[in-house]
């Protein structure tokens, strides 16, 4: 049987919590890019649909910038539910800054979907408008231990009931 064990969200170091949470994920979601991925993560446990829905933020916000992750994730739901799982992990702050981006990136949906978005976006109006977002969300987390995926070990230590770890016997 597949699942978290317990007992190392309890005593393994914070690298080995988020191995392990990152290997469920590949097991459970095996093709991050197929059209039904919104649909497949709804399915999951909150922590690990929490967690599906925020990974390519982190790559996002390590790489570039909320802007660029409208443009690379064009997808309305998917941005829903991230906002959502930033909430269930308990990253409020920042899912204020991604809600805020979002809904900047919604003036400008059309064009963020345009085969040249990367041309047009450098210089935009959206960049400009959400980079005092960024500086906020990269403040936020280069406080932290490892992006957003510190707040998967810190939830998935707090309840993991939610991402259907298994108790041994």
């Amino acid at each position: 049987m597949s699942g978290i064990p317990a007992n190392v969200l309890a005593t393994g170091s914070n690298e080995e919590v988020f191995d392990l949470l990152g290997q469920e994920l590949s097991r459970r979601l095996p093709d991050r890019d197929a059209p039904q991925f919104v649909s497949e993560i709804r399915k999951l446990p909150p922590g690990l649909r929490a967690m599906a829905a925020t990974y390519e933020l982190d790559v996002s916000l390590s790489l570039d910038d909320f802007g660029w992750h409208f443009g690379n994730w064009h997808n309305e739901e998917l941005a829903k539910e991230t906002a959502i799982g930033l909430e269930e992990l308990g990253a409020a702050e920042l899912a204020g800054f991604f809600r805020e981006a979002f809904n900047h990136a919604l003036e400008y949906w059309s064009e963020l979907g345009s085969e040249n978005w990367m041309k047009w976006y450098h210089g935009s109006k959206l960049e400009e408008a959400v980079m005092p977002l960024n500086r906020a969300a990269w403040a936020l987390l280069k406080e932290r231990w490892n992006g957003i995926f510190s707040y998967w070990v810190e939830y998935a230590r707090q309840h993991p009931e939610k991402i259907g770890a298994k108790y041994d016997a």
